[in-house]
């Protein structure tokens, strides 16, 4: 490649930069690769979907770097779609990166092509070059690099290759833009004739014609693309042009014999089809079924893969416990010595008594019983991570969407629902992805029903305190209430308030593949780091909280039924006895959950004090095996924390769905804490 001169480099010196690529092409392991631990997460403006930001510097540049949403097309229906479109055609990055799955040219070239027929500076990264190897391919890049007119780079994300040739072809991008005219594909006379009257109408008219070449305005009013009409529509003399789009489409869908939109896509991969027999070698007729194939006949199995996927669970939650617990236990130690260290050193110096408490009871009290199960939710989310990155999450939910069919709902539900085991915010935002409105709401309604990690402490505090040698086969068993429960709900919510019928699933099983250690360990830490800030911030805002309401008033004893804390669970406690856990300590917990349901362990920790005995051995007093199952049950279940519901306000845009929401979930958790009480009573097991 050649050297940037000098005084471009001086001219430009910050450069935008897109990600753009199918689902599963590999482009957040290249976005990662690119940025390193130059990146923050936030919400794209107006939106509640996540975005990715990041930037690198090279050569002298600044790179700024933004990680779009997987999309397959420029035409959008889910709202993920349309943002990653919307960057794309409004923003107009000066470099948009194309990653694409090399070892599935035809597939992956097809958005490729969308772009440069918009005219959009591209370069091509071919990635997973690995697996075209491994299956006996050649590809000929400077072929396709000469007949697209792009630059092109091979890589293989997941190992670091190929990525400062993808520096340096951005950079020189960036420098020395393409300038050939947009891709032109044939798409045959009838409608070449159709999209050159378009032309001339929109030139005359001078509709767009600074923002967007005017075949590519004309190709996507033949289509019908819906953003394109309503942008071409609100202007002067655009809905002549979209009604005469409309009566040349209708005329060429009856001399074509099918609808202009499918024909023009067709066009489009016949193109890429000859591109592609032209640049690859080894490509045969009968291909041999690949390692994936042969896993898939196994895992997706109609029989054996619903069994599978639970085993998987099972073994992950057992897994994180014998490894965790460990670990787990030596912090525990360590803030019960520092809590009783910090009183002792407080009290040394002649500081009041309640400087003391606060330290030890409140702060140390307080967070350290949180932080104590770090180590098991950091294997939970490497667990989770292994099985993302390697491919089978995805198998998971093609599996499930039998299941999720049969009670009339979408399998992107279960998707989301997935997500959900990590954190239900995000979980929540995900819907977005789900083109019905109906479906979106009712998984957006029972997505709170999945055991998100904030509940892992609470689980691991009571299945070690009564459930020893079982803690495993105990939370498994609440995973695994929580989706029967998502889809009982689901299902109710379909037969009575939503009904219809779900959308045609269609979901692309990536290959599977060995996860690196690097891209693991940085989803493990970003989904860690989370439950970090909650630590600092609303937790220990929370506990201080607490701590005051346990002081308070003057005079009291800490922590006493008659402290502020001690009145506010008294009050809730009598609606709870009826599922076994009436203590005031436990209401108080419960009430302060809501706002995140890692203060639960948090209150706990904060009431029951440490230093003298550890919060197991206290929750010891109060509960018994089958109360502290029932009080799991309600924490699984009840009102979910404020930060969902917030998002659950925004994704629904009412107060209606928010209300409904928090009300029967509330409801429902009430209900299920007391039956398993009562009836595990009358099973003899009070």
């Amino acid at each position: 490649m050649g050297a940037i001169s000098t005084d471009l480099d001086l001219v430009l010196r910050s450069i935008r930069v897109a990600l753009a690529g199918n689902p599963n092409s590999g482009k957040t392991t290249v976005f990662n690769n690119l940025t390193g631990s130059r990146q923050h997460t936030g919400n794209w403006p107006g939106k509640t979907v996540e975005r990715k930001d990041g930037l690198f510097r090279h050569r002298g540049f600044e790179v700024q770097v933004t990680d779009l949403p997987g999309i397959y097309s420029l035409t959008a229906y889910s709202t993920d779609e349309m943002i990653a479109r919307d960057f794309l055609v409004n923003e107009r990055p000066d470099v948009v990166v194309v990653v694409v799955d090399a070892s599935n040219l035809e597939r992956n070239l097809y958005l490729t092509v969308l772009l440069l027929e918009l005219g959009v500076n591209v370069v091509l990264d071919l990635n997973m070059m690995d697996d075209v190897r491994r299956r006996g391919l050649q590809i000929d890049s400077e072929k396709i690099a000469r007949a697209l007119g792009v630059r092109v780079v091979e890589t293989i994300a997941n190992r670091g290759f190929g990525m400062d040739e993808l520096r340096d072809a951005i950079v020189e991008a960036a420098v020395r833009p393409r300038t050939s005219e947009p891709l032109r594909v044939n798409y045959g006379e009838e409608v070449e004739g159709a999209i050159r009257a378009l032309e001339s109408e929109i030139t005359q008219r001078g509709i767009l014609v600074e923002k967007y070449p005017s075949r590519w305005l004309a190709i996507k009013l033949l289509e019908g693309d819906p953003a394109v009409l309503n942008e071409v529509g609100s202007l002067p003399g655009g809905a002549e042009l979209a009604s005469k789009a409309a009566r040349l489409a209708e005329e060429l869908e009856s001399r074509l014999g099918e609808d202009v939109e499918t024909y023009m896509i067709e066009r489009r991969y016949g193109f890429i089809k000859g591109l592609v027999q032209a640049s690859v070698k080894g490509l045969s007729v009968e291909r041999r079924l690949s390692i994936s194939d042969r896993i898939d006949e196994v895992v997706t199995n109609r029989v054996l893969g619903v069994p599978i996927f639970l085993g998987l669970m099972w073994a992950t939650f057992n897994l994180v416990f014998k490894i965790g617990n460990p670990m787990a236990d030596a912090i525990d130690a360590f803030f019960g010595w520092l809590a009783e260290r910090s009183a002792s050193l407080v009290a040394a110096v002649g500081a009041p008594e309640w400087a003391a408490s606060l330290i030890a009871d409140g702060v140390i009290g307080g967070i350290g019983s949180v932080l104590v199960f770090l180590p098991n939710i950091m294997l939970l989310f490497l667990a989770i991570s292994i099985l993302e990155d390697s491919g089978y999450m995805a198998r998971a939910a093609f599996v499930m969407d039998r299941v999720m069919r049969a009670i009339g709902l979408h399998g992107k539900s279960f998707i989301s629902m997935i997500l959900g085991f990590g954190c239900n915010v995000p979980a929540i935002m995900a819907t977005r992805s789900i083109e019905s409105e109906k479906d979106r709401i009712i998984t957006i309604l029972v997505n709170p029903l999945m055991s998100c990690s904030a509940r892992l402490p609470i689980y691991v505090l009571f299945a070690s305190a009564f459930f020893e040698g079982n803690q495993g086969n105990v939370i498994f068993s609440l995973y695994l209430l929580g989706i029967v429960l998502a889809i009982v709900v689901a299902r109710l919510l379909k037969a009575t308030i939503f009904k219809g019928t779900p959308s045609p699933f269609i979901m692309e099983l990536p290959p599977y593949r060995l996860p690196t250690i690097r891209s693991v360990l940085i989803h493990m830490w970003s989904r860690s780091s989370l439950f970090l800030r909650k630590a600092g911030t609303i937790i220990f805002g929370t506990v201080l909280l607490v701590w005051a309401l346990g002081s308070l008033p003057p005079g009291v004893e800490f922590a006493s039924q008659q402290s502020l804390a001690g009145r506010l669970g008294s009050a809730i406690a009598p609606l709870l006895k009826p599922a076994g856990f009436g203590s005031w300590q436990a209401a108080v917990a419960l009430f302060f959950g809501i706002l995140a349901k890692e203060v639960v362990v948090g209150t706990l920790g904060t009431l029951y004090g440490v230093e003298e005995e550890g919060l197991i051995e206290a929750v010891r007093r109060d509960f018994t095996p089958l109360s502290a199952y029932a009080f799991m049950v309600m924490s699984l279940v009840y009102i979910p924390c404020i930060a969902s519901i917030a998002v659950i306000r925004r994704e629904t845009n009412s107060w209606k769905w928010t209300a409904f929401a928090v009300l029967y979930s509330l409801f429902l958790g009430w209900a299920l804490a007391v039956l398993v009480y009562q009836v595990g009573r009358l099973l003899g097991f009070g």
